[in-house]
């Protein structure tokens, strides 16, 4: 009696199909082998596509049958699509089973494959299946292109997204909370230039982000969160972008400016607030030694009955200063720039007549967007005429076109930009309001922050290193809306106690003459 291997084999796509369950088929297969007398030895299920060979019951199967050579006769299935959907891997494999002694045998399809007329008859049993499945592949292809030229995003939904279904049954992707505010927050972190990929990806990871390296690295490369929807390239038709029906996280410019600042293109601005630093140390990394000019550390001193914290110098010069001390000292540096209330509508005026002015910069800046935008369009009007003459080939048109196109999609960003920040001119008094109040408390606002807040306010002010040298601080250069603030207080404070104009004493603005910067007393 003849023993024989049941393959039975289903896709994913096919589940719901009667004719092709799982049961149905092991029925027939065992009906057919009690009528021709066929012992079964095993019965294979599989669940996977037949493109190729790599299924995992498949490999089982061929790993038994090479073990047990020429033991199995036959190996059963119901058509040859059960078999495969690729004719050529389907000849390879069909020779290997006879190389262990198994013919292959489709039931409802029988073909005696010794008679060389039968293999007609088998590439097309093969070939009709492997036409049907890159049919459908093809026009899956075509519908998912199509869906995204009118502003779908398929799949499953990006992270800030959730994959929705309208009333009449159309999916689309809406904003998912809070993940979308954090996404938002790691772009705007990134437009900065401060910080690392890296260090924004660890931050937002502990604000509550669930996000690896090699995703967060995709995510702030997909244009899906500026409400685009790329286009690959497909035979003549070149990559491009389109608008989204979904909402946008961030604004296009600020896309454009990650992608930059990613890819190198633009500087990035390194400060020393990215320096992890501990709550007794806030002005590690901006203090410099007034004797050698490096940099100070912070460390403990451990005495008799608790820990004393100091900034010190690591080179031999040995300048140490006790860090409460020197922190106390610094939080009363920062009320010279708190704003006396007498001065504070004229320093509103002030900033409202510099914000005035740098407007008026910004409107020529958007005439000249506008005007690049115009030549680049004329460009790609002269680069189709040439095509259209036969002066230049379809390749190099294409090159121009892409070229062009690029330039003006950024352009475009710019200047939509560039507009909306002249709508907001209206909203500069409550601005100011809201900026004076908040230096109005600086002082406070300083004590009562956190580590980051306080290095970010030290570095907002003091944008170069400060040296103190045992008694005031100084640096090299100031804010210059702290300046200001300064000269205004200084100012006021010496026609109030009827004192002539001295600025030997702005010791936050520049060193006094006698001391040496920068070397040994």
């Amino acid at each position: 009696m003849r023993k024989t291997d049941l393959y039975v084999r289903v896709s994913t796509d096919e589940q719901a199909d009667k004719g092709y369950s799982q049961r149905n088929q092991e029925e027939v297969l065992r009906r057919y082998c009690e009528i021709n007398s066929i012992q079964v030895r095993n019965v294979i299920y599989e669940d996977h596509s037949a493109k190729t060979f790599i299924r995992p019951e498949w490999k089982k199967l061929e790993t038994n049958l090479k073990k047990y050579m020429s033991k199995i006769d036959l190996v059963l299935f119901t058509k040859w699509d059960r078999f495969s959907r690729n004719a050529g891997d389907a000849y390879q494999m069909i020779n290997k089973l006879r190389s262990y002694g198994v013919e292959p045998q489709a039931i409802e399809q029988p073909l005696d494959l010794s008679v060389p007329e039968n293999k007609m008859m088998l590439a097309f049993y093969l070939a009709a299946p492997e036409v049907e499945n890159d049919r459908r592949a093809l026009n899956t292809f075509h519908g998912m292109r199509r869906a995204k030229k009118e502003g779908r995003c398929l799949g499953i939904a990006p992270l800030g997204y959730k994959n929705l279904r309208s009333d009449d049954g159309k999916k689309y992707i809406g904003i998912k909370e809070p993940q979308a505010s954090l996404i938002i927050w790691a772009f705007k972190e990134l437009g900065k230039g401060i910080l690392a990929a890296d260090q924004v990806r660890q931050e937002v990871n502990r604000k509550g982000l669930v996000c690896s390296r090699a995703n967060f690295w995709m995510l702030v490369r997909n244009p899906v969160y500026c409400g685009k929807i790329f286009i690959p390239k497909y035979k003549d038709e070149d990559a491009h972008f389109v608008p989204g029906l979904h909402e946008p996280l961030i604004s296009e410019p600020l896309f454009y400016k990650v992608q930059d600042l990613l890819d190198g293109k633009k500087r990035k601005e390194r400060i020393r607030t990215t320096i992890e630093v501990k709550e007794n140390f806030p002005l590690r990394g901006f203090l410099v030694c007034p004797h050698c000019d490096r940099m100070l550390t912070g460390s403990a001193s451990k005495g008799m009955y608790s820990l004393y914290y100091y900034y010190h110098c690591v080179s031999p010069c040995k300048f140490r200063y006790r860090a409460d001390k020197l922190n106390v000292i610094f939080e009363e540096e920062l009320q010279k720039y708190i704003p006396h209330p007498a001065i504070e509508d004229l320093y509103k005026v002030i900033l409202n007549d510099l914000y005035k002015r740098r407007t008026r910069q910004q409107e020529n800046g958007t005439k000249d967007i506008a005007e690049q935008i115009d030549k680049l369009n004329a460009r790609l009007s002269k680069a189709r005429e040439l095509l259209l003459s036969e002066t230049i080939e379809g390749r190099e048109y294409k090159e121009i076109k892409t070229e062009c196109e690029n330039k003006i999609n950024r352009l475009e960003a710019e200047l939509s930009e560039a507009s909306g920040r002249q709508n907001n001119s209206r909203t500069i008094s409550n601005l100011l309001n809201v900026a004076v109040n908040v230096l109005s408390r600086l002082d406070l606002i300083y004590k009562e922050g956190d580590i980051r807040k306080k290095r970010e306010i030290i570095s907002s002010i003091f944008p170069e290193k400060i040296c103190f040298d045992g008694t005031e601080y100084r640096t090299f250069r100031v804010n210059e809306a702290a300046r200001l603030m300064f000269l205004f207080n200084s100012e006021l404070w010496n026609k109030k106690n009827r004192k002539k104009d001295d600025f030997s004493l702005l010791s936050g603005l520049v060193a006094s003459p006698r001391i040496e910067l920068g070397s040994k007393v």
